[in-house]
């Protein structure tokens, strides 16, 4: 038998930041051919050792040694790494959405002699590596005019158009929907075949599961173990024990619901497209959430979930909206972002990072934005306030943070998470609808955040969550309402639901 040879080795990295360790004494061993995944809870540091690997952390910064292709390597940058064959393309996609694909493929890397360009070899050049992902669009289209799935592949484009031998992927599924996210590990298995090897982080075990021939586990900055397809080790739960440190057999907190009366009716609400003011996108919706109940909507992308919840939530989304609130059996008419929250009402946005939080700002800061009337008088912040509510919350969301002064930015995703929720529970509302509220997080950090939410639920509060993840609305809603292209097509409780009756309503 023909042994795969050593094609990376990262041994006893150590990286700290502000004296705290992300990693540390970090092995790791990669062969080539191979499609080798990176697990591990937020905040393990998994990201962080692709960043050292790659040279977004230089030389000098952290300790250990990088063997690439039998050669020690110190990356002062990400140029001298591609420079030697390794792309990493991160889960916030590095593209200019105003610049044309091909001029993002080939971007600081452009065909160019004396100082201009040549458009012709570039646009053909730029065609040829397209059509090697699989996407067939003219190389001249703009970013911004293709949706993140076909994104995804012009940065695979652009990673094979600088001679790519190890393509580092961190959480390359975790904005695209099932078809795109099938489409993406077929063509990692397919550069599998012609020799390519790959590394992917994905909190997704179904899909690590699928693709890789071995897994490393990280905890806490350190490494676990690597277990091995060949060896038959490879599983959802032995990565799960090896990630959280104890067998997680129930995914899903135990529920024990205290369902009251209606909370929230919503009656006849109809919605049309921001800028298409004739593109009817939310038709005829009625919907009902009761005092301690957690109710779910399921819908493939572009079935109108998140319009639908931005636009009950102060009409933050759509034109000429017409229907009607009722909260406690009063009618309601909310205008602004801010009347909804007055009248109760919390938001935390699929996009945590893009709408959810600042993440220039402090944790302190975040967690204050939708309370700055609770904590300041006459437009004066009472900081020493401020800083006790976010304490508090850090403790009670368990946020791994050295402090509440910390850059939200900072945090691993699972935390960032956590922030978000303290900024609305703080807001103390009676109805919140969480959208995607455990994208791109752990599994262990996905626990923490639904044993949250059954808690608010349990306040009697009213729950809705918007999910992708069928698996996840089965666990944790009691009642599931299913739509399709701007319809709720079916309701179904928690005894009746199943995947394939929610499926079948979502795509009638």
């Amino acid at each position: 038998m023909i042994m795969s040879k050593v094609l990376l080795e990262m041994s006893n990295i150590t990286k700290e930041f502000t004296g705290v360790k992300a990693l540390s004494d970090v092995n790791f061993q990669v062969k080539e051919g191979e499609i080798h995944a990176l697990c591990g809870e937020n905040g393990a540091g998994k990201s962080t050792l692709m960043k050292v690997l790659s040279g977004v952390y230089p030389s000098g910064e952290y300790s250990g040694d990088i063997v690439f292709e039998g050669s020690k390597q110190q990356f002062k940058n990400t140029r001298e790494s591609e420079e030697k064959g390794i792309v990493i393309i991160h889960q916030e996609l590095a593209l200019i959405p105003y610049l044309s694909i091909a001029e993002n493929i080939f971007l600081g890397n452009e065909h160019a002699k004396n100082g201009l360009i040549n458009w012709n070899k570039m646009l053909s050049e730029g065609k040829k590596y397209l059509e090697m992902v699989g996407l067939f669009e003219s190389p001249e289209t703009l970013i911004i005019n293709i949706g993140v799935g076909k994104q995804q592949l012009v940065e695979i484009a652009k990673a094979i158009s600088k001679k790519v031998k190890l393509l580092i992927l961190d959480e390359p599924t975790a904005s695209l929907n099932e078809k795109d996210s099938e489409n993406l590990l077929n063509l990692l298995l397919e550069f599998k075949k012609q020799g390519m090897t790959s590394i992917i982080i994905s909190h997704k075990l179904n899909e690590v599961t699928a693709v890789s021939d071995a897994v490393t586990i990280l905890r806490d900055g350190k490494t676990i173990e690597t277990i091995y397809q060949k060896k038959n080790e490879i599983n959802e739960d032995r990565i799960i024990k090896g990630m959280v440190g104890r067998d997680l057999t129930d995914r899903y907190p135990e529920r024990k619901p205290k369902i009251g009366d209606n909370l929230l009716e919503v009656k006849n609400w109809t919605v049309y497209h921001e800028i298409y003011k004739n593109r009817k996108v939310l038709d005829n919706i009625n919907l009902t959430i009761k005092k301690g109940e957690i109710v779910g909507i399921a819908g493939l992308m572009g079935a109108g979930r998140t319009e639908l919840v931005m636009s009950l939530f102060g009409k933050s989304y759509g034109s000429n909206i017409s229907g009607t609130i009722i909260k406690d059996g009063k009618k309601l008419k909310l205008n602004t972002v801010n009347e909804a929250i007055k009248a109760g009402f919390a938001h935390a946005s699929e996009d945590r990072k893009g709408n959810g939080l600042i993440l220039e700002d402090s944790i302190t800061g975040n967690i204050s934005l939708a309370n700055l009337d609770k904590l300041s008088r006459n437009g004066v912040m009472n900081e020493i306030q401020e800083a006790r509510m976010a304490e508090k919350y850090r403790e009670k969301m368990k946020i791994k943070t050295p402090n509440i002064f910390q850059k939200t930015g900072n945090l691993s995703g699972g935390n960032q998470q956590k922030v978000v929720l303290s900024k609305w529970v703080l807001s103390d509302p009676d109805v919140l609808f969480l959208d995607e509220p455990t994208r791109g997080i752990d599994v262990g950090a996905k626990y923490e955040i639904y044993t949250i939410i059954q808690e608010l639920a349990n306040q009697g509060k009213g729950i809705c969550i918007i999910s992708s993840e069928l698996p996840e609305v089965l666990g944790m809603c009691d009642r599931i309402y299913a739509m399709a292209e701007g319809k709720i097509t079916g309701e179904l409780t928690k005894a009746e639901a199943t995947q394939e009756k929610i499926m079948a309503f979502m795509t009638r």
